[in-house]
Parts: C-alpha cells; structure tokens; sequence
C-alpha cells in the first residue's frame, strides 16, 4: 500500500460505533483520528476528533437496517478533514469467531456468509458488525475490509478450561467457553511486554459497561471470565455475570417468563442497575450515598477479586494485576476496592499514584505488582488489517 493511504476501523458495539482513522506508514498503522456514532441518539451525530481539534457534526440520516445513508454520509463527513478517498482497506471488530477463526481474516463472500452462520453464538453483537461490513462493501465496493474477532486471543486456552461440565456432544457442537474481549486483551499483551517483562503471570481487568477478566502467561491467554456468552463471569453495568442456571428455570418455570423477557432481564436489566436500581454508570454509584449503589460497587469489587483468586490458581501463581478500559482506566476507588479484597495475597495499593492513574499503583512492599493500562482495541484492529493486506 503507498505511504499516503489510510485504513479505517470499525468496532461496532450493541448501540454505537467507534470509528478509527489510520495513517499507513510502510508496515505500521499510526492514529490520526476517531469517531463516535451513537446509533441511539436523536439527533443523529458523528463525533470527531483529530489531534487536539473536536468535532460534533449532525447526520440528517436515519438509521435503518441496511445503514447505507448513515456510512453514506458518515464518509461525507470524515471527507471535510481527512482524505477519506485515499482509504484502501476497512477493518471490523467482530465479537465471535468461533472455533472456526482464531486469527484476523480477509472478508469476502464466503468470509461474510461464514460470520453470519455465528450469529447464534451471539445474537445481540454479531449482526451489528455484519451491518456495518454490508454496508461498506455496498456502498464501496472496492474496498478491502478485514474482521478481527474477540474470541480468537482465547482460542490458546486448554481444553479443560474452556470445556463447561454437560454432555460431550453438546462440546463438540460448539457450546464451550469462548472468551471475549481479546483485541483489549491482545494490546495489553503487548504493552506489558514492553513495559513490565517481568510480569509473567497476570490478570487483566477490562473493566467497562461490558466487563471481563483474563488470565495471561507471557502474554498468552490462558482463561477467561467471561464464557460461552458474554453474560458470564463479574457483574457489568446491565448484565449479571456468574448466575445460577436454576434462577433460569425459575424464572421459565414458576414465573412463566419468556424467553425474551429473561434475555431482556440479564442483557439490559441486571448488573449495577439491577442491584442498585439507581444506575448502571459506576461513576454515578461512587457518588451516590444510598445503600444500594455501595451494595452494588462492593458487589463488583467483590466479584473481580473472586476472578483474579480463581485465575491466579489458572496460572499457577500471581505476579502482576492490570486494570485497563473505562472503568479500569480512570477510576481509583474500584482499583483501590478490588486490592483491599486481595491484600491477603500481599498486594497493596500506592494511594497517590493510584489517584493519579499512575503506570504502577502497587506499593514498593506489594507481592504482587498492580499497573493501569490504556487499551486501544482499534489500533490491534488497524495491525492486523495491515497484516493481511500486505500479504495479498
């Protein structure tokens, strides 16, 4: 590809969209812009930065099934600061690849069909990527567009760990634990290598409105919170994590719930909002003086100190805890409420520099090392893209 192109990312998630802009600079993928659809808001609106510079600009289009008006002029828009007619490839986040894709792919139709027959596998994230990759390649057809999927980091887990306890045949129909998260888990991977070597074993919180754990050896995941779907494993904003299969039946049995009330129930109703009955935002519980929002933030950091125990018995030992994603990233009093959880492992906190969302927060007497990390799953998506298209 020449030096003045550019790649475009798209990581779609249930409601918005983050778009990245990259500069392609031989075999590298450099930033030079992001944006933000919010496919729920009315007005619709694209926003945009570039550098320092911000950007709120409206969309007259509606949002429909096909999506062709709002990439129509989403591209319009990007075109007003970037030279959007340089772009020569698109890659997706696609949040299942099943046991089919443990790797970044090229899409084209056989490629596409294949996405789509997973859609069982996740019924709520999966079309929402194959309605953005439809719409490019309608609108643009000439453009290369590559998938990476969240599942594929996990796909090094043993078999033990991803194999659930029913029927052999039902495992070797697919229902198995997949693992998501895993272009944030990949990154982090990376910048732990380069920044902490020594940290050999750890777990990574990716801690956001959808919220896991992963336990990596030398950067190798080796398990995972979350499992068959992404409701399993801590509490999120919405959804409750671990759950007794049995509340299932109740609620199907005794309480004549269907099954698009339950899904209902543990997608959008459950979690931090459902403890609380305040909020699913933990920035609105921290501030929140009523019992049920400190329930439901002792409840989180109750839940994420339980996963690193489990995973540290994974890996055989603990050397280091990240935190990393919105909640991760930027807000002390989590950190600070899983460490007290763990400090009969031996890690404590550095009060300032985990108020300061320092690189390490642990303290100089800890065991157990303790980092914040910023992810950046675009940028592993904007690689691996690269990655492919240098090879054709």
């Amino acid at each position: 590809m020449p030096s003045n192109d550019l790649l475009l990312t798209f990581n779609a998630g249930s409601s918005t969209v983050k778009i990245g802009i990259f500069a392609v600079e031989g075999a590298k993928a450099r930033p030079i812009g992001k944006g933000v659809i919010d496919l729920r808001a009315e007005p619709l609106s694209l926003g945009l930065s570039r550098g320092p510079q911000t950007f709120d600009m409206p969309l007259k289009a509606e949002v429909t099934e096909d999506l062709h008006d709002v990439i129509d002029e989403t591209f319009a828009r990007l075109a007003d600061h970037f030279d959007i007619a340089a772009s020569r490839a698109a890659g997706h986040r696609v949040v299942h690849g099943g046991d089919r894709f443990t790797g970044a792919i090229a899409l084209d139709t056989a490629a596409i069909d294949a996405v789509e027959s997973l859609i069982p596998l996740a019924p709520l994230h999966q079309p929402q990527a194959l309605r953005f990759i439809r719409a490019l390649r309608h609108l643009k057809p000439h453009l290369a567009q590559t998938a990476s999927f969240d599942t594929a980091f996990h796909a090094t887990q043993d078999d033990l760990v991803r194999r659930l306890a029913i029927p052999r045949s039902l495992h070797d129909e697919g229902i198995k634990r997949y693992g998501f998260h895993g272009l944030s888990y990949k990154f982090i991977a990376g910048e732990l290598a380069r920044q902490a070597p020594q940290a050999a074993k750890a777990v990574v919180a990716h801690l956001g409105s959808g919220a896991s754990l992963c336990a990596m050896e030398n950067g190798i995941s080796r398990d995972c919170s979350m499992g068959f779907s992404t409701l399993d494993g801590i509490p999120m904003a919405t959804r409750p994590g671990w759950l007794d299969p049995g509340v299932i039946l109740h609620l199907a049995g005794e309480r004549k719930r269907s099954l698009g009330e339950i899904e209902d129930l543990l997608y959008h109703r459950s979690g931090l909002l459902g403890v609380s009955s305040i909020s699913a935002d933990t920035r609105d519980l921290l501030t929140d003086g009523r019992l049920e929002a400190r329930q439901a933030i002792d409840l989180f950091t109750l839940r994420i100190a339980g996963e690193i125990g489990r995973m540290a018995v994974t890996l055989g030992g603990l050397d280091a805890v990240v935190f990393t994603a919105g909640i991760g990233e930027h807000q002390p009093e989590i950190r600070a409420g899983v460490a007290k959880h763990l400090a009969w492992l031996g890690l404590s906190i550095d009060a300032k520099a985990n108020a300061a969302n320092g690189f390490t927060i642990s303290s100089g007497e800890s065991r157990i090392a303790a980092h914040v990390i910023a992810t950046n799953e675009e940028q592993v998506i904007a690689d691996e893209a690269l990655s492919l298209l240098g090879e054709r």
